[in-house]
Order: structure tokens, then sequence, then C-alpha cells
């Protein structure tokens, strides 16, 4: 019942060094991941929220932390393909213009 808190404080620490690493601050890729953490970290708040179980902590929460890291390993696996599919994009582009 907690598997938010994973993405959530990913989002958080992904956000806190973009502000700190200045090669970050403006890269367009990070921004993307920022954004798919703190979106897969309010949509379980709001899922939790929804049904009553923000603050609930069930009996086994190893598993809820185990679905909350495999949440954020998706999102961040999703962000990796979008990344490499944008380099093929702007790599193709740019041959094209050749």
């Amino acid at each position: 019942m907690v598997c938010y808190a994973i993405p959530t404080i990913a989002a958080l620490i992904h956000y806190g060094m973009r502000t700190k690493i200045g090669s970050w601050k403006k890269n367009t890729y990070h921004l993307w991941l920022g954004l798919l953490l703190a979106g897969g970290a309010l949509f379980g708040i709001i899922d939790h929220l929804w049904n009553g179980e923000l603050f609930l902590f069930g009996n086994n929460i190893v598993p809820d932390l185990l679905l909350g890291v495999t949440i954020t390993g998706v999102i961040i696996v999703a962000w990796i393909v979008v990344v490499l599919l944008e380099k093929v994009k702007v790599k193709n582009t740019k041959k094209t213009l050749q």
C-alpha cells in the first residue's frame, strides 16, 4: 500500500539532483525523466488517496515497496526507450537534410 513511496522518492531525488548538476538543468531528457517520475508518483498518490489507503501500511510492506521499485524501473526503462527513439529520429533527420 506504500508502493507510491518509491516513485515519489525517486522523483524528489531526481529533482534535487537536477537543480544541483549544471548539465542536467537545461537537459530536455532529464526534464522528461523528472516529468515521468513525477507523473508516476502523482498517479500512485491519487490512486491510494482515492481508495482511502494513502497512509495505510499493509502486512507485507516488502512486496509493496518492491512494487514501487518495479514501477520506478518501468518508468526509467520507458524513459530510456523514448530518449533512444528521439536520438534515432534526430540522427535520421540530419541525414535527410544533408
